[in-house]
């Protein structure tokens, strides 16, 4: 049970027409927000939120300002939090684990007023300095301290613009001149332009940039360099580099995206990322891979930090969409059971229930099941820093994580995305108001979809790795999230009316964990077998590969990530802190989650011959609704502890007061030059018109 003091970390919200609502909740919504995050991850985000909320440079912008507008005030964000040092000294000499859990909540409470200054300061602070750590030495700590002090702006350069995910491919080159000991960069032609840099635009003066490498001794593949882009005390571009802004995008124009070129561009040879592998000064390559533990948590911090990072912000984007669906449905009136008689709020409506209500379950879900993930993957990284012993072991959990977040991280953002449209629309016109924030929303969270890995392609590194355990001599799964394929013969030989009449009931979450199982299993064997079939027909091994993705392979990547969700919340429900008063509606919460994902899979559930006939669908669906109507007491309340504060979710339609006409009247009526002529009038007066005045 939280504390009073655990409590009052969190403000109350104010009294008015949501209160209705409020009161039929049978929990309080602070204990049930401590469930979802504890205390000290939410104390730092509110600690953030009250210095910001007095910072005019935060204040939200009311109407839209030009994208060069919107890089300035984003620039000028990103330094003005630098002065606030919303991270207290101490905290970097805490432990690893401790100290980026510290600043990744700083990062999720900035995302939520402005992502792109929190964007910016995650590629220009974050990915950058953990990329260098991986990848560097003590050769380099002079420009990772500059970095992390935010001394320089900064930049990683991997994409080019006719390559993206397939980064081997990649064609900017690298070539070492031993006459001067310097590499050469250059750009062969525009296709190899690196592009979509976040930072370079306007502002970073140096890139991490990923060139392949070339020696007297050969090609050696992708590497790291350090490249000094422009003057960092003037901003103007170095000699040989053509560096611009890509323009325009339709979101997160506070982030200057940009392109850059080389031309014959020397830099020193020190200048190479050297933690794997070195070049002398006379020009021969040499591996210098040693401590294979430690290099194998680095290189899990370098690619699995962002994605991690993109999923806490996708995760409280779903859980702001979902709010203002929540709060707008409870206190908007339409229709009644009575012609003449009073209107009943559109939260009373079982299909307005099933639109949004498992946006906000699965808003509760993820939040959990992210922030376990994200325990996993410090613990390991802290792991492989502190000692390189059991270097296997450590391997399997890398692999085991690695396709968690390849498979979670499509799931969120896909969510999410999903979750902002349905409340949009369930929000009706009032939704369509740039001042609902509906719209800002969806714009800024869009990249999150294609940046850090498109999910169609990175779930398929999700899939890759369950194949692998499915066919391997033993099930390697040290988190544990695979370990049901030891079991696959019982498994598979289950069914819907065998489950139902083992006595586990369909709501529950025993039953969820069996279908998805039963589900995971299936969608393996199916795949295994598909393969098979277009190998024994003739294809090669990368088009049977290809060709067992659809309805195969993708559907497993996002089964497996929902399963790894509801685990996680099951087992974050299970712990001694939960009350009594709070298991129904937890128990709920798994429910609807458990049940719509359910639905959306039931036909791979019939073609596997899981179920036959309507009673599997229609156990599903009933109960799935049934839930829904269980929860419209407990929503409001639920949504005020997903909810920051107004000022943050900046909604007109959703503030935590419920006065919604009032407060769009005061939107109206003070919306700049909103009752007064418009300058051009005279331009618009008919003809006609004109001809009698």
């Amino acid at each position: 049970m939280p504390t009073d003091d655990e409590r009052r970390i969190i403000p109350d919200v104010p009294r008015g027409p949501l209160c209705e609502y409020r009161s039929r909740a049978k929990f309080n919504w602070k204990d049930f927000k401590l469930v979802l995050e504890n205390s000290t991850l939410a104390r730092i985000k509110y600690d953030v939120w009250r210095k910001l909320e007095s910072e005019p440079l935060f204040t939200p912008v009311t109407s839209t300002l030009t994208a060069d507008q919107q890089k300035e005030r984003a620039a000028k964000q990103v330094n003005r939090v630098a002065d606030l040092e919303l991270a207290p000294a101490e905290v970097y000499s805490m432990d690893y684990k401790y100290r980026v859990r510290y600043l990744m909540s700083i990062n999720e409470a900035l995302h939520s007023v402005c992502p792109s200054m929190s964007v910016k300061i995650a590629l220009g602070v974050g990915l950058f300095t953990n990329s260098l750590l991986a990848m560097g030495t003590e050769r380099h700590s002079a420009v990772y301290n500059a970095a992390w002090n935010r001394e320089i702006i900064t930049c990683l350069a991997i994409t080019e613009v006719s390559h993206g995910s397939n980064t081997k491919r990649c064609r900017t080159t690298a070539t070492y001149d031993p006459k001067t000991q310097e590499f050469v960069i250059n750009t062969p032609d525009f296709e190899a332009a690196k592009c979509w840099i976040g930072n370079l635009g306007k502002t970073a003066s140096i890139a991490l940039l990923f060139a392949r490498m070339y020696t007297s001794d050969g090609d050696h593949g992708l590497q790291g360099f350090l490249v000094p882009i422009r003057d960092p005390k003037t901003l103007q571009p170095y000699p040989g580099v053509i560096v611009g802004d890509i323009g325009e995008k339709i979101g997160l124009n506070g982030i200057d995206n940009g392109f850059v070129m080389f031309n014959n561009y020397r830099i020193p040879r020190e200048n190479l990322l050297n933690r794997t592998g070195d070049v002398t000064p006379e020009g021969v390559y040499e591996c210098t891979f040693t401590e294979p533990g430690k290099i194998l948590g680095a290189v899990l911090e370098s690619f699995s930090a962002g994605r991690l990072g993109i999923m806490q912000e996708s995760s409280n984007t779903l859980s702001h969409a979902a709010v203002i669906a929540a709060r707008y449905a409870a206190i908007r009136k339409q229709f009644g059971p009575e012609r003449e008689g009073p209107e009943q709020s559109i939260i009373e409506y079982q299909l307005h229930q099933w639109r949004i209500f498992p946006y906000l379950a699965a808003a509760c879900i993820l939040k959990v099941s992210v922030h376990a993930l994200t325990d996993i993957y410090l613990e390991t990284v802290q792991k492989s820093q502190a000692e390189s012993n059991g270097f296997e072991l450590l391997t399997q959990i890398v692999s085991e994580i690695h396709a968690l977040v390849s498979s979670s991280k499509p799931l969120v953002t896909w969510t999410a995305r999903d979750a902002i449209q349905e409340s949009r629309e369930a929000c009706g016109g009032h939704g369509y108001l740039k001042a609902a924030n509906l719209g800002e929303l969806r714009n800024n969270h869009d990249p999150s979809c294609t940046y850090e890995g498109d999910n169609n392609v990175l779930g398929q590194q999700a899939s890759n790795w369950l194949l692998r355990q499915w066919k391997g001599a033993k099930v390697e799964s040290p988190v544990g999230t695979a370990n049901f394929i030891e079991r696959r013969d019982e498994i598979l030989k289950n069914s819907f009316e065998a489950i139902v009449k083992s006595g586990c009931k369909v709501e529950s979450p025993e039953f969820v964990t069996q279908c998805y199982e039963w589900l995971m299993c299936w969608l393996l064997q199916s795949t295994v077998d598909q393969v098979q079939l277009s190998s024994d027909n003739g294809a090669d091994r990368f088009k049977a590969r290809n060709d067992s993705q659809v309805y195969r392979a993708r559907d497993l990547s996002r089964a497996y990530a929902e399963y790894y969700a509801l685990l996680s919340f099951r087992s974050r429900c299970q712990r001694g802190d939960i009350s009594e008063e709070l298991k129904p509606v937890l128990h709920n919460v798994h429910c609807i989650y458990g049940m719509w994902c359910i639905d959306r899979h039931l036909a791979s559930f019939y073609a596997g011959g899981f179920a036959s006939g309507p009673p599997f669908a229609d156990a599903i669906r009933a109960t799935l609704l049934q839930a829904c109507g269980q929860f419209k007491d407990a929503a409001v309340s639920v949504a005020d502890a997903l909810a920051p504060p107004d000022w943050v979710l900046n909604s007109v339609i959703a503030k935590s007061d419920g006065r919604l006409y009032e407060n769009l009247q005061n939107q109206f009526m003070t919306n700049p030059g909103a009752m007064e002529r418009a300058s051009w009038w005279k331009d618009i007066i008919p003809t006609k018109m004109k001809s009698k005045l």
